[in-house]
């Protein structure tokens, strides 16, 4: 059987006479994805065809000339067609990788971004100058949604206990089965609250990725984010800066004395964010920036005892 050369056609009619190889289906992916103006159409193409298969990278790249059956590429099209429409990768997928994590998914949480591991590094940074990694530390996690950060610092520190707090039960119930599925489980606790209103402390090392998009920016963010991400989950209020605020309020009386507080900052966000926890009694360091030299992590710490 001749593969039928309208590839697209035949993602849309998937029959006999309009069977596919995977690298057709590939391709007819790419070509669609481009149109539309994804960004990394290759990428995708290749993540979802292989989701629909069951095929790792390896195999994939190993069966180029495979016919695919009806079944299948009405698979791949209907993950295509979720593609189309912007949904996120990682949600069609259900799971994202954070700090080599593997987490699931869920609606009430944003999807983890590498660009948020800045957090972790510099937290883990402020642990490493206190001392070892292995003592017993005490770690909140404010806004933990999938409980990303929190597990991330769990993995590393093999006596630490944290707490993730989040407004949404759901995602509580999806950080707490990430927690138990990496074998974290008897070291988080989850708390339904809004950032750190029911904590109690202390802790050596509180962390957040907070909302931070100020609310009239939303409808410009990309689809993928604005269409699929909780809108409780990005919206920082009319400057971006109230949980900020909220954090600077808290978060004092609940560390140690030398803690740190390690935040994402939104863009551009860096200097006014500085200047809440200053006024709050904390000390900022100067913003570390991700990968894309864009300021992302800002570490306060409060003074030590005399």
């Amino acid at each position: 059987m001749t593969p039928h050369p309208d590839v697209a056609a035949a993602l849309e009619r998937p029959d006999d006479d309009h069977a596919l190889t995977v690298a057709q289906a590939r391709r007819a992916l790419t070509e669609k994805f481009r149109a539309a103006g994804i960004d990394s159409p290759e990428l995708d193409a290749r993540i979802l065809v292989g989701h629909a298969l069951g095929l790792d990278h390896a195999a994939l790249a190993a069966a180029p000339e495979r016919i695919l059956g009806p079944n299948e590429t009405d698979a791949i099209g209907a993950l295509a067609r979720r593609r189309l429409a912007r949904e996120p990768i990682a949600r069609i997928l259900g799971s994202k990788e954070f700090w080599s994590l593997r987490l699931r998914l869920g609606d009430a949480a944003l999807v983890p971004r590498p660009e948020t591991e800045t957090v972790v590094e510099v937290a883990l940074a402020a642990i490493d100058a206190d001392g070892s990694r292995s003592r017993a530390l005490r770690i909140a996690d404010l806004g933990s949604g999938s409980g990303a950060l929190l597990l991330a610092l769990l993995s590393e520190l093999p006596n630490g206990f944290g707490i993730g707090t989040d407004t949404s039960l759901r995602a509580l119930l999806v950080a707490r089965d990430n927690a138990r599925r990496l074998g974290l489980l008897a070291r988080a606790a989850f708390l339904a609250c809004d950032m750190a209103a029911a904590l109690g402390g202390p802790f050596d090392l509180i962390v957040s990725n907070p909302p931070y998009i100020a609310s009239g920016d939303i409808a410009a963010l990309a689809p993928e984010v604005r269409d699929f991400d909780p809108r409780a989950a990005l919206d920082g209020g009319p400057d971006g800066l109230d949980c900020y605020r909220a954090i600077a309020a808290a978060v004092p009386a609940l560390l140690i004395p030398g803690g740190s507080l390690v935040v994402e900052l939104g863009a551009g966000r860096a200097r006014a964010v500085a200047a809440l926890l200053s006024a709050a009694g904390l000390a900022p360091a100067p913003p570390h920036p991700d990968l894309n030299d864009v300021p992302r992590a800002l570490l306060a710490r409060k003074a030590a005892r005399a």
